[in-house]
């Protein structure tokens, strides 16, 4: 029997094995490395290199090989780590390689191995703990690493002289780790940073005493305690984050000083060669910003730059030096979102940049649209030339070393990855995709909506023959901000095909707060979460019809979503019964103060100030107002999104008596890789819909 959709896409984790990720490319251009997995259904990764001249792959390290065939055994917090970067895959995830371009390190199962490129000769580097996020020296003769138990240490990439850099002084610290909000909100999944000539770091300390202790239960098996997490939900205590210069000769750690009461999250660093540290500090309303140079011998900074909003300042890529010295920032300047070189825009008004890939002597490469479905690579140069490196309703990605550039493409014509190698002379060299193909192919009408021009996705079934029926209309949103579903890239709407194959005619709408579209565009949802996103999906289903108005049924509307999508799911039938007739929501939020400080309070403000945008925005005082089927989805082992969310909706609106359908899942995160949970809980929730719009 052929295995459905659902199963194969959560197998070959939606068709991501078995392409080349994690690309770096050696200082002179000759060598590019990845992680691939031997196949599109295995999920353990393996450290690969391609030989630029001559086009061949070779196979550094098998982590089964090295593991003898046995599972991984990871840490607590190692896990933790994955789940906040939305790691699903195993085996090597995450390498480094020196600036030498002689040594690679890498972690496995807790422990912690080198490569030796020139010879390809593996070996276990002795550790004291369980390893997490190995780098290297920039001159390769040290390996630093954070353990699960809070320590920052190094060794010689030898093997020699393990020791610790500096240990905790308490249960709840940690040192060269990012704390919970960096890595699952500022997408900061660094805890340290080498200086250029390797004697010394900059290191992240964090302190979660004053962060409120939740418990994450297993009522499947109540003969094990619930876990234990620090979780800084809005309103109350963030870790306490420092930042320290450590030396290796063993000299006491100094502190980097700035102002911590204005300025309490550390977003970004960056210590390049030729310069000192760069760093940027956030306010915890996120108004203000200071990007500051830091002195390593005392920790004092100095501001190079303060940047303001009357809303949030978008946080971007991090600002760094040219190699002139000047200062490189990604900032929002009239509505646009624009490279700047000591404060000056190079970038023009034709971009909305995404993110900076290398800064090098010919000025700013970038990832930026023009049109927001497409990602293109440009090139910004200060005298405000432009060069525009690829074209195509595509999305493109790119590394860069030497005179090396690899540049990775998902067009909207098909669902395969492309990764391609282009040197600085010679023909240009394909890096294989291994990934399982997919067993359809999407019929993607790119469309835009309404007065807003809201960019949207429309899918028919492939076999629907336009004006034969009106079919139900089901909308597939994510909705919030910080996330793009509409863009020009065929895989990205797999899953949806399906979904419409099953009966449907499924619409992706991105509405006002995702990317892609300039900061006004985006700051629209400012306290306004569920008034502005919901409002944008009733305007897609309306300009839909209009559009279709022989294959779409406005009388059979659902509506289905994850996360904010699952909230936005569950929002529209209980404001707007009127024009969506049953949803599916999972992993909702449904109180915003049970969510994380850093996301909700840049977008709706602080509880203890603005209760009444919280009370504005939250799904509870609607429970008595349902009166379309609800289906509710929730992980109870969800650390993100609690299962808090998901049972105090329905107990309200059980005191409300409105009938709803709750789905727990035992064991399950916010992700839901396991392959037979996967793909019941996506046949269980397409035959509540049938059954509902029928």
């Amino acid at each position: 029997m052929t295995d459905s959709y659902p199963r194969l896409a959560a197998r070959t984790l939606r068709f991501t094995l078995g392409v080349p990720r994690n690309l770096t490319v050696s200082p002179d251009g000759r060598t590019v490395r990845f992680i691939r997995t031997p196949d599109g259904v295995t999920r353990s990764g393996q450290l690969w290199e391609l030989d630029v001249e001559s086009g061949t792959e070779s196979l550094l390290v098998d982590p089964q090989a090295l593991l003898g065939g046995a599972d991984e055994d990871l840490s607590p917090e190692e896990r933790s780590r994955r789940e906040r970067a939305r790691e699903s895959a195993g085996g090597l995830v995450s390498y480094d390689v020196d600036a030498t371009g002689r040594w690679a390190c890498f972690p496995l199962s807790g422990r912690l191995f080198a490569v030796h490129l020139g010879a390809k000769a593996v070996h276990e580097l002795p550790v004291t703990g369980s390893v997490i996020d190995p780098r290297l020296d920039p001159t390769g003769r040290h390996v630093a690493y954070a353990t699960a138990e809070g320590e920052l240490r190094v060794v010689s990439a030898a093997g020699a002289d393990d020791r610790a850099l500096v240990s905790p002084s308490s249960p709840t610290e940690a040192w060269g780790r990012a704390e919970f909000i960096a890595a699952e909100e500022m997408e900061r999944f660094r805890g340290f940073w080498w200086a250029p000539d390797g004697r010394s770091l900059l290191v992240e300390r964090y302190d979660d005493a004053e962060v409120s202790v939740w418990h994450i239960a297993d009522p499947a098996n109540p003969n094990r305690p619930a876990a234990e997490q620090r979780y800084p939900a809005a309103g109350t205590t963030n870790s306490t984050v420092t930042l320290w210069h450590v030396p290796l000769d063993g000299t006491e750690p100094t502190e980097v000083a700035w102002d911590h009461a204005a300025f309490e999250y550390l977003a970004r660093v960056d210590w390049a060669e030729g310069s000192d540290p760069v760093l940027q500090v956030l306010s915890r309303d996120q108004r203000r910003s200071l990007i500051l140079e830091v002195d390593p011998a005392t920790g004092a900074t100095r501001t190079l730059r303060e940047l303001a909003d009357d809303a949030w300042v978008e946080l971007s890529s991090s600002p760094r030096r040219d190699p002139q010295g000047r200062l490189v920032t990604v900032e929002d300047v009239d509505d646009r979102r624009r490279v700047c070189v000591d404060g000056a825009p190079v970038s023009g008004d034709d971009w909305q940049v995404r993110s900076i890939v290398t800064v090098d002597e010919d000025g700013v490469l970038a990832t930026a649209s023009s049109e927001p479905t497409e990602v293109q690579l440009v090139r910004f140069r200060t005298d405000g030339s432009t060069e525009v490196l690829t074209e195509g309703a595509a999305v493109h990605g790119a590394v860069v070393g030497g005179s090396t550039r690899v540049i990775v493409r998902s067009d909207l014509d098909s669902t395969t990855t492309t990764v391609t190698v282009h040197p600085e002379s010679g023909e240009p060299r394909s890096i294989r995709v291994l990934a399982e193909p997919a067993p359809l192919s999407p019929d993607v009408r790119l469309v835009r909506l309404g007065d807003r021009e809201l960019r949207a996705a429309v899918l028919f079934p492939r076999d629907h023959v336009p004006g034969s029926r009106r079919l139900p209309l089901l909308m597939d949103p994510y909705g919030g901000p910080h996330a793009q579903r509409v863009l020009a890239s065929g895989r990205m709407f797999l899953e949806a095909q399906w979904m419409a194959d099953q009966g449907f005619c499924v619409v992706v709408a991105d509405g006002r707060g995702t990317p892609g579209r300039g900061s006004a565009w985006e700051r629209e949802i400012h306290h306004r979460f569920a008034e502005v996103t919901l409002q944008d999906q009733v305007d897609a289903v309306a300009a839909v019809a209009a559009q279709f108005p022989d294959d779409v049924d406005t009388g059979r509307v659902g509506i289905t979503g994850w996360s904010y999508g699952g909230y936005l799911a569950a929002l529209a039938v209980l404001a707007r019964p009127d024009v969506f007739h049953a949803a599916v929501a999972g992993a909702p939020v449904t109180e915003w103060r049970l969510y994380d400080t850093c996301y909700t309070e840049r977008y709706l403000g602080h509880p203890g100030e603005v209760p009444e945008v919280y009370d504005a925005n939250s799904l509870l005082p609607l429970a008595p107002r349902l009166e379309r089927p609800l289906m509710l989805i929730h992980g109870l082992a969800d650390d993100n999104v609690v299962a808090a969310h998901t049972l105090r909706l329905s107990s309200a609106l059980l005191a409300a008596g409105r009938p709803h359908t709750v789905l727990p899942l035992s064991g399950v995160t916010h992700m839901t890789p396991q392959e037979e949970v996967a793909e019941n809980l996506k046949l269980i929730q397409m035959g509540f819909l049938r059954e509902q719009l029928a």
